[in-house]
């Protein structure tokens, strides 16, 4: 980063630094009593889950990061992509801006997704591109987590959490209009329809165009949610949601590297180049999804708690791309640097599953020793299924391209057909004595699936985490925790073993603080990590049978992780995430050995300020500044195609009131165009541009 960068942090740390200066000398609390807006989970000090449970975060032998629905809100955030941009450890927008899925990075690996603790429907895609409005917040659980959820990778999980019936009558009208001929309109109402029933309904309404020539997104979302009290010691919540997204003309990316990561002779290709076929491309999907959460309290110490969830997606899909600038006598120089090849790609895919999670939970206090035990049992069915086609597509024009050609019908291929059914039993100790606290966890998991027709395939693998923490005083944690994860892996052998799971052992240490010694309106949560992640048989080339493979494969992630968030007497925000990680393939068939893992940058660093005045003539008015640094990566196995470092800038402006709210969000201000990743010369991705969006908030 150079000093401009600098400048610009320091700049605004020294603004938002002076006003909470000349407001902390005013004197007493009385003066500084006047709140126009509140912002009270910002720091989240609490989340589900690291241990499906309501252990404070602090007590938890594991990195975590929870990003609220206060901080969502004041970024402006749609999507899971945008959701991480101010963690530690993970990492989005893996291709650029995609209005379709979430690409996510946790410690280096592809994490999958939940939705209130039970896994999304995980198809060809490891995420399902639910809107963000929907949740509550989101919590980013780093490391193995199979002790818990069951197969997943060991870099970690990604948990959507739904907004709930509150109480209280509460709620908000929200209309939004930027760039890209962007306007959106959304809601969320909830509060009590009798004495024992509360409701929730969140819905929305988007249509935008993107920084993709002719792309255009529309959305449809609806999210509705009923809490019983049935008697004194019974809650059920029902929760469902709905969403329909059309894109028409969809096309991302698959630029060639000559003009955007090379130099091209004939120019540099413009960012918003569609090489799709207008007219033809699409993208259309259909989810919805609907369950409860029940749990009955037998006594102060023994409850038992059951969240149930079907999940149903469908997607229709028509894409034509660009495969590369034609070069045909193959000497890896373009013919004319400006005709591209192009691929068709029809896509279809069917998915529908069920899970059901019941766990009792137990609380004794024995010797001075408190015990929180949790034990469960976990089942899930997953029905998948996908077809694709592949053709070729006429030519096009890189820097003159005309559409409207025709597209000859790709026959469609069964590409997954697969049902999969995995049981789960697993426990939780938690005992804490004085100021140590011990977690130990174990698990067993059975996985029968059929990853090809007419044959089944059985897995089983046991998982566990143990970890210690010693909690001071003053809201320092140190603690130290061993893990380990499983994944099932599709496919056999050349001679037809099928392939048994990956597994992933973690080793992590590091510390916590909750600021729980400080004033009441200061609220701080932080953590510092460094861990080791080896993951052992993954899949490489077969020596000697060509297309096939052997699991001789082993991968290593080690890094260190500092993130700190803090909300100071309503006024100013503050967050900061520092991530050096290294990663590398130490054991391979093929010729990548000592190789880096796929778009996993060497260092990431992000700061965001914001500060809001709170009495006295600008009272209600706000403004924030923050800064994004990714490292650099490579976009391939081979490590042929590394990506630039890049930094861009986030702003904010804001006008509070008690009932209204006017903000104006611009991300990446200063429209730095670069180059987010190739992985090969026809796989090129430009980063997200600017964007500039004002919004209007009625809130009740």
């Amino acid at each position: 980063m150079d000093c401009r960068h600098t400048l610009i942090i320091l700049l605004g740390t020294a603004v938002t630094g002076t006003g909470l200066a000349q407001e902390g000398t005013a004197g007493s609390r009385e003066e500084l009593a006047p709140i126009v807006v509140s912002a009270p989970r910002y720091v989240s000090k609490d989340g589900s889950s690291a241990s499906k449970s309501d252990i404070p975060l602090v007590e938890m032998p594991q990195s975590v990061s929870v990003v609220s629905r206060d901080m969502i809100d004041l970024l402006n955030w749609t999507s899971l992509n945008e959701s991480v941009r101010y963690s530690a450890g993970a990492t989005g927008e893996a291709f650029g801006p995609d209005e379709r899925y979430d690409w996510l990075q946790v410690r280096g690996f592809n994490p999958v997704q939940f939705i209130d603790g039970v896994q999304a429907p995980i198809g060809s895609v490891s995420n399902t591109g639910t809107d963000l409005y929907g949740s509550e917040s989101v919590e980013v659980l780093k490391g193995p987590a199979s002790v818990l959820y069951g197969q997943t990778p060991p870099g970690g999980i990604v948990n959507m959490i739904s907004r709930r019936p509150g109480d209280e009558f509460g709620g908000e009208i929200e209309l939004q209009a930027g760039e890209y001929n962007s306007w959106q309109i959304g809601g969320d109402f909830t509060g009590p329809l009798s004495d024992r029933v509360s409701g929730r309904i969140t819905a929305l309404y988007r249509d935008r165009e993107t920084q993709v020539d002719f792309l255009t997104s529309e959305r449809i979302f609806i999210s509705p949610a009923v809490k019983f009290l049935i008697g004194d010691n019974t809650r059920l919540t029902l929760l469902a949601n709905y969403q329909d997204d059309d894109l028409a003309n969809q096309s991302t990316g698959f630029l060639p590297a000559f003009g955007t990561q090379l130099p091209n002779p004939l120019g540099t290709v413009p960012v918003g180049r569609n090489l799709g076929e207008t007219g033809y491309n699409f993208f259309k999907r259909e989810q919805w999804s609907a369950g409860y959460d029940f749990t009955h309290e037998f006594s102060d110490n023994f409850r038992i708690q059951q969240n149930l969830k079907y999940f149903d997606v469908k997607v229709d899909s028509r894409a034509v791309f660009g495969a590369g600038l034609v070069d045909n006598d193959f000497n890896g120089v373009p013919d004319d640097y400006r005709t591209v090849n192009r691929f068709d790609f029809p896509f279809n895919e069917r998915i529908d599953s069920l899970s059901v999670d019941t766990r009792g939970y137990l609380e004794i206090d024995a010797g001075g020793a408190e015990h929180s035990l949790l034990f469960g049992v976990d089942y899930r069915k997953y029905d998948g299924f996908s077809e694709f086609g592949f053709g070729l597509a006429p030519q096009l024009d890189l820097f003159n391209p005309v559409y409207n050609a025709v597209i000859p019908p790709a026959a469609l291929f069964t590409f997954i057909n697969e049902t999969r059914e995995q049981i789960g039993i697993y426990a939780q100790e938690q005992l804490k004595l004085g100021n140590f606290v011990l977690t130990l966890n174990a698990r067993n998991d059975w996985v029968e699936r059929d990853p090809v027709t007419g044959s089944t395939q059985d897995d089983e693998e046991f998982s566990y985490r143990a970890g210690v923490n010693y909690v001071f005083a003053n809201g320092f944690a140190p603690y130290a925790q061993v893990a380990r994860s499983f994944e099932p892996v599709s496919g056999a052998t050349f001679a037809g073993e099928p392939f048994k799971p990956t597994t992933g052992d973690q080793i992590e240490a590091g510390i916590k603080y909750d600021g729980r010694a400080l004033a009441e309106d200061v609220r701080v949560f932080g953590s510092l990590a460094a861990y080791q992640i080896v993951q052992k048989d993954v899949l490489t080339p077969d020596p000697v049978n060509l297309f096939f493979s052997v699991q001789e494969g082993e991968v290593e992630v080690q890094g260190i992780e500092l993130e700190l968030a803090a909300r100071i007497r309503e006024r100013l925000t503050f967050n900061l995430a520092l991530t050096s990680i290294d990663s590398k393939v130490t054991k391979t068939t093929g010729t990548n050995l000592g190789n880096e893992l796929v778009a996993v940058p060497d260092m990431l660093f992000s700061a965001l300020a914001d500060y809001t005045f709170q009495d006295g003539p600008l009272a209600g008015f706000g403004f924030g500044l923050g800064l994004r640094h990714r490292g650099t990566m490579f976009g391939d196995g081979a490590n042929q195609w590394k990506s630039d470092s890049v930094t861009v800038y986030d702003a904010i402006l804001h006008y509070d009131t008690r009932t209204w709210r006017f903000a104006v969000n611009a991300s990446n201000f200063t429209d730095e165009i670069f180059v987010d990743r190739c992985d090969s010369p026809s796989n090129c991705f430009y980063g997200t541009r600017r964007l500039v969006t004002g919004s209007v908030t009625r809130k009740f």
